[in-house]
C-alpha cells in the first residue's frame, strides 16, 4: 500500500521554477537580444532551485555544454 501523498509544492516555488524555464527557453544564442551573462545567471538560479546539475538543465533545454558534443 502506498504511503500518504506528499505535501504539494509551494505555489511560489512552482511559479519561479516555471518562469525560469520559460525565460531560458526564450533566449536564443546568436540573436541580438541574447545576453550570455543573463543566461548563465538564470541557468544557475534554476539549477540551484531544483537541485539539478548544469548539464541536466541544459539537456532539459535541448542544449549541451559547448565542446561536449
Amino acid at each position: 500500500m502506498p504511503g500518504p501523498n506528499p505535501d504539494p509544492p509551494d505555489p511560489g516555488f512552482l511559479r519561479r521554477r516555471n518562469a525560469l524555464w520559460f525565460q531560458l527557453r526564450q533566449m536564443q544564442a546568436g540573436t541580438p537580444e541574447f545576453d550570455a551573462a543573463t543566461f548563465e545567471a538564470l541557468l544557475l538560479e534554476l539549477s540551484t532551485l531544483i537541485h539539478w546539475s548544469r548539464e541536466r538543465v541544459l539537456a532539459g533545454l535541448g542544449l549541451e555544454e559547448p565542446g561536449s558534443g
